[in-house]
């Protein structure tokens, strides 16, 4: 279990592009540069964190969703310390039966990150306003819990657009065919929106999500992808089409916790070969200065009973990139983009920037989960 302290994680999206060669010397450059415009870390918040009763309410929410998820999932029902002692009694900080869930939940590993770089070669627009992002995968379920607040004010960033998505247990994303990404001569699953998914953030800054725990792929430690959509607007069929970013990021979990689910099934059926977060490229930029690690409970007495992971992210909100895509969901089903980065539409007009793209977008039934607020906009600009 990873219990980091408020000491902190610049994930700049330098480091996010996921593959193929990619010059990580010039993208630390960049991660560098941009720390002339903000704070390397959050600790310059804690004060006003536990001031604004900030602090006190991610404690009580972060213990609120792990007695919800216990509940339903018919796990015998005990405090989470007894779980973390039960668990991980061997962990660095040697909880107890006696650790407070004051104490177990405060633990709040920061990122500060920069929207500079890439969001990887699988990145794909027009994906749904939902919570569950599971579909129809399997494998370890994970409620993530992610807090964004402006690196300069210690502010929650409210009612912005917060997304992310991973591959599945056997290192497949949905929605492209780019090399790399399974059998790529199966288009069907240009039509899978699986592990995609965006929630706006709330009064605290928070936006939650229910998925699986990523599988891995070759030349990749196991990642999620999370990007920051300053000026979203959501269609009325609930999809963001934006390819402008106010951050760009990669989050990663402990060593040892993926070492277990690799063992579980259909991890173990992955064939691709495993790479540690000490081989990643990617996580070594990072650790080398930061902590881009999970905080995480147990739920249960296994890994199969889930997981409750939080983190906070630090932004600056002045700041801003361009994301390229690898596909856009439309109406029709996913459409690869071309070689230049563009779509080519449900109708065969191109799409660039953040403009909308004129094919139509997905406009069937919104899934289940998903949560299109009132308060926004029908259609994009």
């Amino acid at each position: 279990m990873h219990f980091s302290t408020i000491a902190v994680t610049v994930l700049s999206a330098a480091v996010v592009s996921a593959h193929g060669n990619h010059d990580l010397d010039r993208e630390i450059a960049v991660r560098e540069a941009m720390f002339q415009y903000t704070s390397r870390d959050l600790s310059h918040c804690a004060a006003k964190l536990k001031s604004r009763g900030l602090e006190a309410r991610a404690i009580q929410r972060r213990s609120d969703v792990a007695a919800e998820l216990m509940k339903k999932r018919g796990i015998k029902s005990r405090d989470l310390a007894s779980v973390l002692a039960t668990d991980h009694n061997s962990t660095e900080l040697g909880y107890t039966l006696d650790t407070a869930e004051t104490t177990i939940f405060a633990s709040n590993g920061s990122c500060v990150l920069t929207p500079e770089g890439e969001s990887g070669p699988y990145y794909v627009a027009g994906e749904y306003v939902r919570t569950n992002l599971v579909d129809e995968m399997v494998g370890v379920p994970v409620h993530y819990d992610f807090q964004i607040l402006d690196v300069e004010t210690c502010e929650p960033v409210v009612g912005k657009y917060f997304e992310i998505f991973n591959c599945n247990s056997t290192g497949v994303y949905s929605g492209t065919t780019m090399s790399g990404n399974g059998n790529t001569d199966d288009v069907s699953v240009l039509n899978e929106i699986f592990l995609r998914g965006l929630q706006p953030t709330d009064s605290d800054g928070v936006a939650s999500f229910d998925t699986l725990f990523a599988g891995h792929y070759t030349g990749r430690a196991t990642h999620i992808h999370t990007i920051l959509h300053m000026n979203a607007t959501v269609r009325d069929n609930g999809t963001v089409y934006d390819l402008t970013a106010g951050h760009i990021g990669q989050t990663f979990w402990d060593q040892s916790i993926r070492d277990q689910v690799e063992l579980l099934a259909p991890y173990n059926t992955n064939t691709q070969t495993v790479t540690s977060n000490a081989d990643d490229r990617v996580f070594a930029v990072e650790a080398a200065s930061s902590d881009p690690v999970f905080n995480y409970v147990m739920l249960g007495d296994s890994l199969q009973d889930g997981l409750l992971a939080w983190l906070t992210l630090g932004v600056n909100t002045t700041l801003s990139s361009t994301i390229s895509a690898a596909a856009t969901y439309y109406e029709s089903g996913g459409v690869e983009s071309t070689s230049n980065g563009e779509s080519s539409g449900g109708d065969g007009a191109a799409a660039s920037g953040g403009v909308m793209p004129s094919g139509s977008m997905s406009s069937g039934a919104v899934p289940s989960e998903s949560a299109v607020p009132s308060s926004v906009g029908d259609s994009c600009s």
